[in-house]
């Protein structure tokens, strides 16, 4: 998959974005160089590799999960468009 300027002026356009054409240009080489990235990671073998939170080997703190409300729903979605 590459990716074109329709996909980037689409991109732009669902995120809000205004862009110029050097921008675009701009954004169209790098976007592609990420997915030439994540095509290079697909091919790695991960079998048997079991997932992990970090690369360091330290355990994480839990915190309880308890609800912090401080605002409303209606402030929360009163910048909505």
């Amino acid at each position: 998959m590459s990716i074109d300027n329709q996909t980037v002026r689409k991109v732009s356009k669902l995120a809000k974005i205004k862009i110029n054409e050097k921008e675009e240009t701009k954004l169209i080489e790098e976007l592609n160089n990420i997915l030439g990235w994540v095509d290079e990671l697909q091919k790695i073998d991960t079998q048997n590799i079991e997932p992990m939170l970090s690369v360091f080997n330290e355990s994480m703190h839990m915190r309880k999960d308890k609800c912090n409300l401080k605002y409303s729903n209606e402030q929360i979605t009163k910048n909505a468009p």
